[in-house]
């Protein structure tokens, strides 16, 4: 209940934080691969690449609200950094059900890789990464060879994997609002273990790294844990960070955290140190 509370608090600074202390320095490349508006990713060219690596994000949002221009400051802290960056958006919640989400995902993937290619930039070490609604999207995207097959997505470029907060696992235990989010995404009598990353999950070469927080008031830390064991179940390499910034509430650490800079975040060191470690 406490980081319930704490978590409802952390909103007025976020948006202050983000109205006030962001700064625009990148104007991203704004490119539609369908009819839907919310059908559309952000691609951010740094003015000087520090890596050969390529940056692809999946907007969190509890799979009803959010889309790539609102998370635009996640995109100029990555570009500041030197990195390439795609952020994809996805057709939302209530209105649209799953897997309509996924399909956007993987459908926006295909679509990326082709525009990087077009514009002769290497996507060969790509990689793939989501904050809660989009950790769970992405992880099934990356982890699942049916998701694969069935749209056609290659991830043999594919490098590594960094979820944050993702509700890998539809927990009996899950907090409430979790449930009625869930409850929102899925038709009344879908099976949702066709949109569980934990039953999904299939061995590959990607390695992964999930950032999960103790004090997440709404996906229990024991979502990655579990996610963690059916990683090790079928041979794929996972680490998880448990978050050690002071700012480790839902929110914050899934996304806020890309407001601040390297040395004032842990968090947000740790996934790009990962990313360095690829």
């Amino acid at each position: 209940m406490i980081d319930y509370i704490r978590e409802n608090l952390s909103y007025y600074p976020i948006y202050w934080r983000l109205l006030f202390k962001t700064k625009k320095e990148f104007t991203p490349e704004y490119v539609s691969y369908g009819e839907d508006k919310e059908q559309y990713f952000l691609y951010y060219e740094p003015a000087k690449s520090v890596s050969d690596k390529v940056v692809v994000w999946v907007h969190g949002g509890g799979w009803n609200a959010g889309n790539p221009k609102f998370f635009d400051y996640v995109g100029q802290t990555m570009a500041r950094a030197g990195y390439r960056f795609i952020s994809i958006g996805y057709r939302l919640s209530p209105k649209n059900k799953y897997p309509v989400q996924l399909e956007d995902v993987c459908n926006a993937y295909n679509a990326a890789m082709k525009y990087l290619k077009d514009k002769g930039i290497d996507i060969s070490k790509t990689v793939l990464s989501g904050p809660s609604a989009g950790a769970h999207l992405s992880s099934i995207m990356c982890y699942c060879k049916d998701v694969q097959d069935k749209y056609k997505v290659d991830i043999s470029n594919v490098i590594g994997y960094v979820g944050f907060g993702g509700p890998y696992i539809f927990r009996k235990s899950q907090t409430k609002t979790l449930a009625m989010l869930i409850g929102m995404l899925f038709e009344k009598g879908y099976d949702r273990r066709q949109g569980e990353p934990w039953s999904l999950m299939t061995k590959n070469h990607v390695p992964m790294l999930l950032i999960q927080s103790r004090h997440d008031g709404l996906v229990e830390f024991e979502c990655a844990e579990e996610f963690a064991q059916k990683a090790e179940t079928v041979g794929n390499k996972c680490e998880i960070y448990e978050v050690e910034d002071k700012r480790n509430t839902h929110s914050w650490y899934t996304a806020g955290f890309f407001m601040f800079t390297r040395e004032e975040s842990r968090t947000l060191d740790k996934f790009l140190s990962f990313i360095e470690s690829l």
